[in-house]
């Protein structure tokens, strides 16, 4: 029987949301974010050389397809240094739910769009309300709070780490996200006590319908510190069965690596497994040369967001993507005749627009065990209606497959 990978390289946009206007960073509406358009010209031009030069170099996904759907999702002609004519399946995907965050995105993949508003913390300084204060307080046992405001994460820590370690105060900061983040150091706050925090806090939380409470453990001192692979998300549940869940049901079995556990409170993901993006390619690897049939493994990596997205760095994401890529021909030679691979994202996080935050964008899809085929400009949806239909499930969520389109389709 078939297998399936859902790989998400989180926040690789291609642009052309057609509500884009709807979205802000700051004042400024994300029409014209272009996350991997807009990275490829910053290399073309020479301002994205730091660690490395020349055009965005991705010839194994440009190969099956990725430079055509930048060029799809808005009508762009020329993409520097992507000109492959496509082997495999490519799309551009439009998010239905009205957000571009996390849970959206990665929901609406696995087939449930997202039916409500999130709740979001709307005021840039002093964010959250004396109630939810209070809680965290209550929880960690502590007479205060550090931050309290819109920022993004390394920053935040860089601006409170010393006083959260004479204070042992929780650093807790939000986004245009529907978020509530907390960041401790794992020694001197603990671990264990950071995530249990987060964990008693996010039912309050969620009543309130913000989508995730997220631990941001870290390490260091005031001149060194950088941010663990330890993050925990602790997400509100979908309103309904997703992917997963439908393979399950079906006598299969679904595998988690990154965040993508976390992100589905598990529903229907017998395990689960996290690291750094180099330690989860090595698991991605593991899962393709040994997952049994009737299976499906959904991945994230969560680096080109974290790192790259949210510190404005284009170079950085360049190297990123380029590491990617050489990975690709490995994952592809190990895959079964019978497997459906597909690379795509959950938003956009254009490196080069202004702000700190999210982009709304259309999104790449591009997969390998089917192909030539274009499917044309398709719902997020779809993505996890296609698995469905592969993997030879009843269940098809919101979405409509575009497996097997007739040729005036495709």
């Amino acid at each position: 029987m078939a297998r399936a990978f859902l790989i998400v390289l989180d926040s690789m946009g291609c642009g052309g949301a057609p509500d884009a206007n709807k979205f802000f960073n700051g004042t400024t509406p994300d029409t014209g974010a272009n996350t991997l358009l807009h990275i490829a010209e910053a290399c073309a031009n020479g301002q994205a050389n730091e660690g490395r030069t020349g055009p965005l170099r991705m010839p194994n996904l440009d190969k099956l397809g990725l430079g055509a759907a930048i060029r799809l999702a808005t009508d762009t002609r020329d993409v520097p240094g992507f000109d492959a004519d496509p082997v495999g399946l490519w799309a551009a995907a439009t998010e239905q739910s009205n957000g571009k965050d996390t849970p959206s995105g990665h929901w609406e993949l696995a087939g449930v769009p997202v039916p409500w508003d999130w709740h979001y913390f709307t005021d840039k300084t002093n964010s959250f309300p004396p109630d939810v204060i209070a809680r965290v307080c209550a929880l960690a046992g502590v007479d205060g709070i550090l931050g309290n405001c819109h920022a993004s994460g390394l920053p935040v820590i860089e601006d409170n780490i010393e006083q959260h370690l004479k204070t042992g105060q929780p650093i807790c900061y939000t986004s245009v996200d529907s978020v509530f983040q907390i960041a401790a150091h794992e020694e001197a706050f603990g671990l264990d006590r950071l995530l249990k925090l987060c964990s008693d806090l996010a039912p309050m939380l969620h009543e309130m319908g913000v989508g995730r409470v997220i631990a941001r453990p870290f390490l260091g001192n005031p001149e060194k510190f950088w941010r663990t692979s330890h993050r925990a998300d602790f997400a509100m549940e979908p309103p309904k069965p997703t992917l997963a869940e439908w393979v399950q049901a079906s006598g299969g079995t679904s595998h988690a690596i990154g965040k993508i556990g976390d992100i589905f409170s598990m529903k229907g993901y017998s395990s689960k497994v996290k690291g750094t993006d180099a330690e989860l390619m090595t698991h991605l690897h593991e899962h393709v040369r040994n997952r049994p049939d009737h299976s499906l493994t959904f991945a994230n990596f969560v680096e080109f967001d974290t790192l790259y997205g949210h510190q404005r760095d284009p170079s950085g994401y360049a190297r990123a993507l380029e590491w990617f890529d050489v990975c690709v021909p490995e994952l592809l030679g190990a895959m079964r005749s019978d497997d459906l691979m597909i690379f795509t994202a959950d938003h956009g996080n254009d490196p080069t627009w202004v702000g700190t935050d999210h982009t709304r964008e259309r999104v790449p899809v591009v997969g390998a065990g089917l192909g030539p085929l274009a499917a044309g400009h398709i719902g997020f949806a779809d993505v996890g209606a296609a698995i469905a239909d592969h993997l030879g499930l009843a269940d098809r969520g919101a979405g409509t497959s575009f497996l097997n389109l007739p040729p005036e389709e495709s």
